[in-house]
């Protein structure tokens, strides 16, 4: 089974593994070559890569992606590395293509053979994925991560050592964030599990996260009590004082819940009256001149009532 990769766009990945250059910038090369020879294998005889970051997700997109394979085929192969003393082959970038391909009823999908190691594969793994879209803080933490691990590693097996400043940097290049941001995201790998699915989830912004992942595994256990407590999560504010105190070695317990239950801002409950319903009241008014009038109203109310309350309370006293 032979298909042209004019269209496919894991191309670029497959072809830096093998070491393939295109003969033309617009054109890749040819596939009769042997070493990029399609060919077909039982979805039975392909394992998961191991440590696999990005998610296979259920969703509509999934169920979209195997009906276009049911009626048209799958029409980018998956790549594919031979497990050392099996019969079996590891999926280096397709594992949605091949979910899909087996929800859609196939038997086996078209697959590129490479002859990598392990840690070439979890650089065009991680590469391959990077394009899609919606991917979660987790899968870009962990993604990045395997990276960094595999490009050291990489360089500890040369005579030249890759340097981390430089291994960030070229991750950063190929997700197209700076090595800074890769380091933040890489951080999020320190996270309690309970708090990263929050991340996920949205229920803590991806700053205050990176703070939080400098805490020790006792503290974010004790985060977790007091946001279930709580019911809230941290601002970038509270997370960042939470830091500064574990780092300083004072952090506890109780200043965490304390922390938390302070009231912020965007907590505050307030009442809005729409400008004009208020200025059938107080009309030729700017909103300034309302809200300064309403104030003063209910202070003089306030007044009034006070005698009125004071009765009340003597009268319960007696």
């Amino acid at each position: 089974m032979k298909e042209t990769l004019q269209n496919n766009p894991h191309w670029n990945s497959v072809r830096n593994a093998l070491g393939v250059k295109p003969k033309s910038p617009e054109a890749p090369p040819c596939v009769d070559s042997p070493a990029v020879t399609i060919t077909a294998l039982p979805i039975s005889r392909l394992k998961p890569f191991k440590g696999h970051p990005y998610q296979v997700r259920e969703d509509d997109a999934l169920a979209a992606l195997s009906e276009s394979i049911r009626e048209n085929g799958v029409l980018s192969p998956v790549i594919v590395r031979r497990l050392e003393g099996t019969d079996d082959y590891e999926i280096v970038s397709g594992h949605r293509r091949t979910k899909a391909a087996s929800l859609a009823g196939l038997s086996e999908v078209p697959v590129i053979v490479v002859d990598i190691d392990r840690d070439a594969a979890v650089i065009q793994m991680v590469d391959s994925n990077l394009h899609r879209e919606h991917l979660l803080p987790s899968e870009k933490a962990f993604a990045f991560k395997m990276k960094l691990e595999a490009i050291s590693h990489q360089g500890k097996r040369t005579s030249v050592q890759v340097a981390p400043k430089l291994s960030t940097d070229l991750i950063g290049e190929t997700a197209d964030i700076s090595k800074d941001t890769v380091k933040r995201y890489i951080r999020l790998t320190y996270l309690d599990p309970e708090l990263l699915a929050m991340v996920d989830e949205g229920r803590i912004s991806f700053t205050p996260a990176v703070e939080l992942s400098y805490l020790s595994e006792e503290m974010q256990q004790a985060l977790l009590a007091a946001i279930e407590s709580e019911d809230c999560t941290p601002s970038l504010s509270q997370a960042c004082r939470m830091k500064k105190l574990f780092v300083a070695g004072q952090l506890t317990d109780d200043d965490i819940f304390d922390i938390l239950a302070e009231e912020k801002p965007n907590q505050r409950e307030t009442v809005k009256i729409p400008l004009d319903t208020l200025q059938r009241f107080f009309p030729d008014y700017t909103p300034n001149q309302i809200r300064d009038a309403i104030v003063r109203m209910l202070e003089q109310q306030a007044k009034v009532r006070q005698p009125e309350r004071k009765a009340c309370r003597d009268s319960g006293e007696r």
